[in-house]
């Protein structure tokens, strides 16, 4: 069995930065992990809440890598899609950990799109049922 892709996704609990709030700092934070993970980046989104909290992605040639904080519960959401084998997302994960001051870090890890090796055609349709 192979997949596709890796999916990593980071609980940062008990977070003690000042930055969870700080849209443009958290943009350099996102993007700085990116490039430390060895990724391409093509483009950064980020949106700042009222009254607070931060949304952002950013687009790799990989895949992405995704945040949503919520200050007020000292805690942010990390999503990291990587495709291929090249990618380091461990050293994203442990920059992320340090730069939001997480003393309570939880990463669980998902194959995406597992694909049996003898499979000839690997763009078949998905039919539920």
């Amino acid at each position: 069995m192979r997949a596709l892709g890796r999916q990593l996704l980071v609980d940062l609990k008990d977070c003690k930065a000042k930055n969870l709030d700080n849209m443009e700092e958290i943009q350099n934070i996102m993007t700085t992990a990116a490039k430390l993970a060895g990724a391409t980046i093509k483009e950064a989104i980020f949106h700042k809440f009222s009254p607070h909290g931060v949304s952002g992605m950013v687009i790799i040639a990989e895949s992405h890598l995704s945040v949503h904080t919520w200050p007020e519960y000292d805690y942010a959401a990390v999503d990291i899609f990587t495709c291929g084998e090249d990618l380091k997302p461990e050293k994203a994960i442990g920059y992320l950990i340090d730069k939001f001051q997480s003393n309570d870090p939880a990463i669980t890890e998902f194959k995406r799109g597992v694909l049996r090796t003898e499979d000839k055609n690997l763009s078949r349709k998905f039919e539920p049922g």
